[in-house]
């Protein structure tokens, strides 16, 4: 085996390490919210703080979500979100945010630039829980994709250098 297909393999291995990590942050994410018992409008009081602070202060906030391939195989990714605008009507709660991805398993790490930023809907609602009791959670999933589901948006996790990209 020569050198390059040698680090070429290393890489690899370091992507899918990085994978696992993700997916069992994701996992341990939704888990601590289910057991808070957060429901729909404590979130999106959440979410309306964090647009407050975007507009402010151009601050992103790190997301970990889950991407359904086409082999029906779900993923976690990581991104940054820029939530612009949080929008209640009719018992609906849709965001309106910037999405810049940082890691998917195909592509490993993305660096931010002018030409990442998605401009993405999420949606908030309240779901039953069914495991060992019945509970009330609060999912998010992406409804402009149905592809892409269960946002973790992590509140102490910010930065505020992406707003040169938007």
């Amino acid at each position: 085996m020569d050198a390059t297909s040698l680090q070429d393999n290393y890489r690899l291995w370091l992507r899918f390490q990085r994978q696992e990590k993700l997916s069992r942050e994701h996992k341990a994410a939704l888990q601590k919210l289910a057991q808070t018992g957060a429901m729909a409008s404590r979130v999106t009081e959440a979410y309306r703080s964090m647009a407050d602070r975007a507009a402010k202060e151009g601050a992103s906030y790190r997301v970990l979500f889950q991407r359904r391939r086409d082999n029906g195989d779900e993923l976690a990714c990581e991104g940054w979100l820029f939530v612009r605008r949080v929008l209640a009507e009719g018992g609906t709660t849709r965001i309106r945010a910037t999405l810049f991805e940082t890691f998917t398993l195909e592509e490993g790490e993305i660096t931010p630039s002018a030409n990442s930023p998605q401009k993405v809907t999420l949606e908030i609602y309240d779901e039953l829980l069914v495991q060992k009791s019945m509970t009330l959670g609060c999912r998010t999933d992406r409804h402009d994709d149905e592809r892409d589901t269960r946002f973790i948006t992590f509140l102490d996790s910010v930065r505020g250098d992406l707003r040169q990209y938007l």
